[in-house]
């Protein structure tokens, strides 16, 4: 999948999104979407650093400690 395509999985998923609200008014969909999108991100990236935090943290281009703390948000530890 490109980047291109990453994008536009984004931009259909907030689309349904606005379109379930049905009326009602958006909220938060800023956080909505980065935990959506984080939680999966740093499973299929620690699963393909072999569960090493260091490299996982080196492939996301973020601090090892950044990584842990995201990983402790997400109950990935």
């Amino acid at each position: 999948m490109s980047q291109h395509d990453l994008g536009q999985c984004v931009i259909d998923a907030l689309e349904q999104y606005f379109r379930d609200l049905d009326g009602e008014k958006p909220a938060a969909i800023y956080d909505m979407v980065l935990k959506k999108i984080e939680k999966p991100m740093l499973e299929v990236v620690l699963a393909k650093a072999g569960t090493n935090q260091t490299l996982a943290a080196e492939m996301l281009g973020i601090n090892r400690n950044t990584l842990r703390k995201k990983l402790t948000e997400h109950q990935l530890l």
